[in-house]
């Protein structure tokens, strides 16, 4: 695993710079030349088989030719496709192993898989528009007309359409875990890339709702009307998505290509939100009258500002573990309580330092609150059945299934 389409800005081909990563992307795997044509020949209508064959083709070289950043093309073709590949995952059809998938790592240029069953394809396909809509998630995080002043101005519309995309995501990975991974065989579960483990979709699909409020604190931190109270459950929330995704993932094996990259993001974004999260629940705890209330406070602020130190270092050795990456100007919630953590902390420890002495025994650190969880991705729902199978019910075409297995055992052994 690792950065896919997130290593490349929209609109231009993969080059040497270190990329900025706002919106993690896990490897990008694109599809691989496989015939369609042989397989599928006298089985179903012939323009059906072309249709499939372009589509497929078309996919293969857009991603190729441009690192799979031309996501508003490759999620046209991916539309147009999805309807007819829907046809082979049906079992009336009978065609479910008849044509060998071959699927490739975009970064490595590797190939994974070789697979004959269209559920794998369906599978991987819809993976695919996940990892587009975050890697459209990231470019909009990222301003194209950054100055280099350190200072990141992205659009309040944008911030929306990447939270919406976030959500797509989610969705799509869900869908691939409920409806199609629990269905696909045992002895093909075992052969998939690892990107496929039971755990690895699970974590992607809570990661991106976790980014999605992360974003939706930023807004509140922002707003003059958000309470501290609607701050600090934001900030829970967030903590909990990532601390719910770590958990699937670090109970998996993340040795191989990029899996210590996706832990140490996942780690990093944990910090952030646990940070903001005990700071803004000592402010609500300030606002008590007790000196109970101000010890349990400044015990927050001093926490807060711990772990907004784990934080940065997580930061740096996410950014310097392998593939390198850079990360972006501080941004959101985290621009502000970059600088306000640290001064709130100083003053407070100062201020109630008397409080600390006298009631040492209640020098512990408060729980946070829980929350119901706000965020659920978006459904996924397959399209209808391309029309053009209608067509099919019929049977085969041009060939009875005998004759056709016959020429493709000749074509094999020539």
């Amino acid at each position: 695993m690792g950065c896919g389409a997130s290593m490349y800005p929209a609109g231009e081909r993969k080059n040497k710079s270190v990329p900025e990563v706002v919106v993690y992307v896990p490897s990008m795997r694109i599809p691989a030349q496989s015939d369609l044509q042989r397989p599928l020949r006298g089985l179903i209508p012939q323009d059906l088989v072309d249709r499939l064959a372009c589509l497929r083709n078309q996919i293969v070289l857009v991603a190729e030719d441009t690192g799979g950043s031309d996501v508003a093309e490759l999620r046209r073709a991916l539309d147009e496709y999805l309807p007819l590949l829907i046809g082979l995952t049906k079992k009336e059809h009978g065609l479910e192993g008849s044509v060998e998938f071959k699927w490739k790592n975009l970064e490595s240029g590797r190939q994974e898989n070789s697979v004959a069953n269209s559920l794998f394809e369906l599978l991987s396909v819809i993976h695919m528009i996940a990892m587009l809509n975050l890697s459209e998630a990231n470019r909009l995080m990222i301003p194209e007309d950054c100055s280099g002043s350190g200072i990141r101005v992205v659009s309040s519309d944008c911030k929306r359409d990447a939270v919406d995309l976030l959500l797509k995501a989610s969705g799509c990975l869900v869908f691939c875990v409920r409806e199609i991974l629990a269905h696909l065989p045992p002895d093909i579960k075992k052969t998939i890339s690892k990107d496929f483990q039971d755990g690895v979709l699970e974590a992607i699909s809570i990661q991106a709702l976790g980014q999605g409020t992360e974003i939706q604190l930023g807004f509140a931190v922002e707003s003059q009307k958000a309470s501290l109270s609607v701050k600090r459950r934001l900030a829970c929330e967030q903590m909990i998505y990532f601390g719910q995704a770590y958990h699937f993932l670090s109970e998996l094996d993340m040795s191989n290509g990029h899996g210590k990259k996706h832990l140490c993001f996942i780690k990093w974004k944990f910090l952030e939100a646990k940070a903001a999260a005990y700071y803004y629940h000592g402010l609500i705890l300030d606002k008590g009258t007790e000196p109970a209330c101000h010890v349990s406070a400044v015990c927050c602020f001093l926490a807060a500002g711990g772990i907004l130190s784990e934080s940065k270092k997580a930061c740096l050795t996410f950014s310097l573990a392998d593939p390198v990456t850079r990360s972006p100007p501080l941004w959101g919630a985290m621009k502000h309580l970059h600088k306000k953590i640290p001064e709130v902390a100083s003053r407070k420890s100062q201020m109630y330092g008397y409080l600390l002495e006298e009631e040492k025994a209640l020098q512990a650190l408060p729980d946070l609150p829980d929350f119901d969880l706000s965020l659920a991705p978006d459904d996924f729902v397959l399209p209808e059945i391309d029309p053009a199978w209608d067509r099919n019910k019929g049977g085969t075409h041009g060939q009875p299934l005998k004759e056709h297995l016959k020429d493709s055992e000749d074509e094999t052994e020539t």
